[in-house]
């Protein structure tokens, strides 16, 4: 199987639903004084309703049109991965750029699709000038795992309106 990483437009956004992102959540994170803690859960999390992908649409589509990037992974015609990086820089010296999607088919996962996704992410990121990506990932474990071993770190600077959307989220940075 060769899986295609390939610079998209916003039209392409009507494949999001074919991304299974479904998976059982054994633990979460949990930011907490200072460190991570983590948290057992157990929760089956299923594929995205047809509500979810249209919301998804919506807050993607906004992102391309204000100069941001959507970069997918393909199987043949199948998207299997896809991710999305803000346009608007942010941060207390307006040099980082938001990670603001990465997701990859729950039988795609695992093989390094992800990592394809960020390094592409990284990539136009530095073509703008932007000095550090910014990554409000979602607490699972699998998640905060998966980027804390590309290299991220904690945010010692967490952007407020980032969090106000999603205070359970780990925040990150991860230098480009």
């Amino acid at each position: 199987m060769t899986i295609k990483i390939i610079d998209m437009e916003k039209e392409g956004l009507h494949k999001l639903g074919e991304i299974d992102r479904s998976e059982f959540v054994r633990r979460i994170h949990v930011y907490t004084s200072g460190s991570l803690q983590t948290q057992e859960l157990n929760k089956d999390v299923p594929r995205w309703s047809e509500d979810e992908v249209e919301d998804f649409i919506r807050a993607l589509t906004l992102k391309i049109e204000g100069g941001g990037k959507l970069v997918g992974a393909f199987d043949n015609h199948l998207l299997v991965g896809i991710a999305a990086l803000g346009g608007e820089f942010i941060g207390e010296n307006r040099d980082e750029l938001q990670m603001a999607f990465l997701y990859v088919s729950h039988a795609y996962r695992r093989q390094g699709i992800a990592h394809r996704l960020m390094d592409r992410m990284c990539e136009l990121a530095r073509e703008r000038g932007a000095k550090r990506l910014y990554i409000s990932a979602t607490e699972t474990e699998s998640a905060v795992g998966f980027y804390l071993n590309y290299g991220c770190r904690l945010a010692s600077d967490v952007n407020a309106e980032l969090y106000a959307l999603e205070p359970h989220d780990i925040h990150m940075v991860k230098d480009v």
